[in-house]
């Protein structure tokens, strides 16, 4: 398989071109300066180039609080370059698949998400990864939209990554002790991106591993319990404290319907994950 990977300086990109590659895909992996994923052009001219048998969407604007204030740069991104990759899908015949955020969901509804709820995004950022849901989806209805949330792994520059590396310098911390989310190791996310494009899925599925969801703060304790690292490095901290300019989730945890039929296992559990995570970055993996 021609696997075309956007975004490839992403966490995620990483972790999939590496899967693909390990399976024995032909990967082309590009990055922002190699195509801007917002011009038409430059996308069906890559497409003609590449001919992919499958495409990966994992370039985003991902500034959750920068987006507040640069819209139009937000929505080239996370609107705009979804929908100009799934019209070239359509026209080339890939296999496509486009990753959304479970910051589409208000945080009002308590327990999880499943695909048949229905979003309302707060802030700017969240809008616009909707916006690109649909945008894809009306110009390519067999676009596979894969939403997910709270992503870690190695080349992570979120707080879920590099939290480990904190701890292990003995640098304190605070952690919102009253938002809650699924935790999703890249690796993981990655593979089971790759088994979605091969099974040709179509519409929204929710990807995370398994397990009931956790705050920041029991992340970051059970970082410390795994490592052994001084919990009382973790200070908790109510998430309406922090004031940042982009509203959250108070609960975004996500779980799926739609595992049965495309005969998928669930992801193994997040702390399970978490662990691999940390053994490896205690190898110097990251």
């Amino acid at each position: 398989m021609v696997v075309l990977i956007t975004g490839a300086n992403g966490m995620v990109a990483r972790a999939a071109a590496d899967h693909c590659r390990s399976i024995g895909d032909d990967v082309v992996a590009l990055t922002h300066a190699d195509l801007d994923i917002a011009d038409r052009e430059s996308v069906f001219a890559s497409f003609e180039r590449i001919k992919p048998s499958i495409v990966l969407n994992l370039a985003a604007y991902t500034n959750v609080d920068g987006a507040e204030t640069h819209i139009a740069e937000c929505y080239a991104a996370n609107a705009a370059g979804p929908e100009n990759l799934a019209e070239a899908s359509k026209e080339f015949g890939s296999a496509f698949v486009t990753v959304s955020t479970d910051y589409v969901f208000d945080g009002e509804h308590e327990g999880f998400y499943f695909e048949e709820d229905e979003p309302n995004p707060l802030g700017a950022y969240a809008k616009s990864k909707l916006e690109g849901e649909l945008r894809a989806a009306e110009v390519n209805s067999d676009t596979a939209i894969v939403r997910s949330g709270w992503i870690y792994g190695q080349f992570g520059s979120n707080f879920l990554s590099v939290m480990p590396d904190l701890l292990a310098g003995g640098k304190k911390i605070t952690a919102i002790s009253d938002s809650f989310g699924t935790p999703t190791y890249a690796v993981d996310l990655a593979m089971r991106l790759r088994e979605i494009a091969e099974r040709k899925a179509k519409g929204v599925l929710h990807v995370t591993n398994d397990g009931p969801g956790t705050s920041f703060l029991e992340f970051g304790t059970t970082v410390a319990e795994i490592r052994r690292y001084d919990p009382d490095l973790i200070e908790a901290v109510s998430m309406d404290t922090l004031h940042r300019p982009a509203p959250r989730p108070v609960n975004s945890r996500l779980a799926s319907l739609r595992l049965d039929e495309l005969g998928l296992e669930p992801l193994r559990d997040w702390k399970a994950a978490l662990g691999e995570f940390l053994e490896l970055n205690r190898k110097g993996g990251t």
